[in-house]
């Protein structure tokens, strides 16, 4: 990575509620921030991350709240 510019790499992939699809992305900034990527569909329910992020990883991206996000009809999560 380039000191000088903003950039990021993806950390973990963030697996549906329906255990089979991945709805997003965990990216760390070189800068040390963790930051969410979700797929076209947006914000949907989490069941975990693959791999799993520690204790201070997950809350820095409020993962206790990704698995309460409400489950939209039709849709995955």
């Amino acid at each position: 990575m380039n000191e000088d510019e903003l950039e990021a790499v993806a950390i973990a992939n963030l697996i549906a509620a329906d255990e089979d699809s991945i709805v997003g992305w965990v990216y760390r900034w070189n800068t040390g921030a963790l930051a969410i990527r979700w797929d076209v569909e947006g914000p949907q329910r989490v069941a975990r991350c693959e791999p799993d992020l520690n204790e201070l990883q997950k809350r820095e991206i409020d993962f206790d709240g990704l698995t309460r996000i409400a489950a939209r009809s039709g849709g995955r999560g």
